[in-house]
């Protein structure tokens, strides 16, 4: 071994040491603080949350860490008692659970169908599914407009919901489709000899396994439709409007009211993070399925 060799692998050690500790403390020190600078909004907003609304307008919420005495729980009990944002927390739920569900359930069925059952003109269906994908959603909002005003439910919840899921599928059916064409031929012919039909197949054998991608598609469309405000303006009156739309209006009537809009906006924030890291096992799952395959 000649000294070029000897000094070109301590160069290469040397390196491979340096890679190592910046994948390992170094790197994850680096994501902790960039973590943390991301958080500080959130932080502030839950803080502003429990402030008064004279100590929000002379004072930045950083002030509570030298005076503790500024937090309290009054703007919380004075939104529950608000029936704006009370009724549209409500309607909020009832759309978003909705289209969550029917996009999840249907994009599955579906997602199987183009997967492994062999139909008439299967491929170039897909390929509808496909194209619209790229369709933006602003270019039906007045055809349905006019669909939902004929038929009489335009202002109705179930004119967003039935929106939410129209727009949602093709992005489920893509994603879905793509991840059951990856179960192995093999599990499956074991079950049809074994006497499972389509139905109970899909339902013992196909959705099992699919319960990572399942999550990751629920998780992406529950925050979609929970912060969505364009369809909402849209398709709901003030009975049936979410908490987003609900919201803005309390900034265009009272648009001094901080107190109500900071506590307001930290409610509809942290449901959406709460049904995240109550799947977010399987939501890393599902994704990283998706790298591998």
């Amino acid at each position: 071994m000649t000294s070029l060799d000897t000094t070109v692998r301590a160069k290469r050690s040397l390196a491979a040491r340096v890679a190592s500790g910046a994948a390992g403390g170094v790197m994850r020190v680096f994501l902790i603080v960039v973590a943390l600078i991301w958080l500080v909004p959130t932080f502030g907003l839950l803080v502003s949350s429990f402030r008064e609304p004279t100590d929000i307008a002379t004072s930045g919420w950083w002030k509570v860490f030298t005076a503790p005495g500024q937090l309290t729980a009054n703007t919380y009990e004075t939104i529950l008692k608000n029936d704006a944002i009370t009724d549209s927390l409500f309607n909020t739920i009832w759309i978003t659970v909705p289209s969550t569900l029917l996009v999840v359930i249907i994009g599955a069925m579906a997602g199987y169908a183009f997967a492994w059952m062999d139909f008439k003109g299967r491929d170039w269906w897909f390929m509808v599914v496909v194209g619209l994908l790229v369709v933006p959603v602003q270019i039906a909002l007045i055809p349905l407009t006019v669909l939902f005003g004929d038929i009489g439910i335009f202002g109705d919840i179930i004119a967003a919901v039935l929106f939410h899921v129209a727009f949602g599928l093709p992005f489920a059916i893509f994603l879905l489709r793509n991840f059951f064409a990856e179960i192995p031929r093999e599990l499956l012919e074991a079950a049809r000899l074994d006497g499972a039909g389509e139905a109970r197949l899909f339902a013992t054998v196909v959705m099992p396994l699919a319960a990572p991608a399942l999550a990751s598609l629920g998780i992406f469309q529950f925050l979609w439709v929970w912060n969505d405000m364009l369809v909402a303006l849209v398709f709901t009156n003030a009975d049936s409007q979410p908490l987003t739309v609900a919201l803005q209006q309390q900034v265009r009537q009272f648009g001094s009211n901080i107190d109500i809009l900071a506590t307001g906006a930290f409610i509809s924030m942290v449901i959406p993070l709460v049904v995240f890291f109550a799947f977010q096992r399987q939501f890393v799952s599902g994704v990283m399925a998706g790298a591998v395959k």
